[in-house]
């Protein structure tokens, strides 16, 4: 199996661009898919970098309805329009962040193009799915442990105004091959802990490797009780017989908290660089 990334927040591979936003690209043996695709096309230009060929691909996994992970499924629709994007009816919602009082517009949009909802190749969802007998899609049905506390400026636009997001837009991929199983979420809104929780009531046992941003960055400087929170999911996570690969949402900073915890267990993934399997 071959797991790339595409685009992440940090500078990695030399000649791939960065920014905010996360994409994969994964070759097993039946399949070439995308697990997101970034904030923009600038995803498919690092792809061309890479060598890799988005004409192949056959699968578009949208992990949640952030722009973010979805402003490149448009542009990459234009050159391949065979592949099957999965999402969930949710991804479509109209999802705000809130930038605080101070800031020039305070509930900023950071949902998902409305065009990519007319796409034919599109399959919405509502929970979980079979793809085959390599790839399987599950949602997160009850939390195990509180949201972190970086979701709580994340909200849901409805008729009477906005209200916490209770990210039933997102969903979570597991691969399987060679006897390994690969699981791989975009940012873990959920909770790391929660989606691994999910995991172990579905199938049984833990999964060999998990690819995910945890949402754990801050624009400001962390209190203490936060490090706190990002030390105590990193001594829960530590418990399992996982590697963790991490990027995008967990920041630089949470990241170094929780390896010097979880140390050989978990490894950063930088723009254009390729996971190690």
């Amino acid at each position: 199996m071959r797991i790339v990334n595409l685009i992440e927040n940090t500078e990695g591979r030399s000649g791939c661009a960065y920014a905010h936003g996360l994409s994969f690209y994964v070759e097993t043996k039946k399949h070439k898919l995308l697990v997101d695709l970034g904030p923009s096309e600038e995803t498919l230009r690092n792809a061309e970098v890479l060598g890799i060929d988005l004409t192949k691909v056959d699968t578009v996994i949208l992990s949640h309805g952030h722009y973010d992970h979805s402003g490149g499924i448009l542009p990459f629709s234009k050159m391949n329009d065979h592949a099957r994007i999965y999402m969930q009816e949710a991804a479509t919602d109209a999802y705000y962040a809130d930038d605080g009082r101070n800031a020039p517009e305070r509930f900023r949009y950071i949902g998902i193009d409305k065009e990519i909802a007319k796409l034919p190749q599109v399959q919405f969802l509502c929970g979980d799915i079979v793809i085959d007998e390599e790839l399987e899609l599950f949602t997160i049905k009850q939390r195990s442990h509180d949201l972190p506390f970086t979701n709580k400026r994340l909200l849901i636009q409805t008729g009477d105004g906005y209200q916490r997001d209770d990210f039933r837009h997102e969903h979570f991929l597991v691969i399987r091959e060679d006897g390994k199983t690969i699981l791989t979420s975009g940012c873990a809104h959920n909770g790391i802990l929660s989606i691994m929780d999910a995991f172990m009531e579905k199938y049984g046992k833990a999964p060999d490797l998990v690819v995910s941003g945890f949402h754990l960055m801050k624009k400001t400087d962390y209190r203490e009780d936060e490090i706190k929170e990002i030390e105590d999911i990193a001594r829960e996570l530590k418990n399992y017989p996982t590697r963790f690969v991490t990027c995008h949402c967990t920041g630089t900073t949470a990241y170094e908290v929780m390896k010097d915890i979880l140390n050989e267990k978990l490894d950063y993934v930088h723009s254009g660089d390729e996971v190690r399997c």
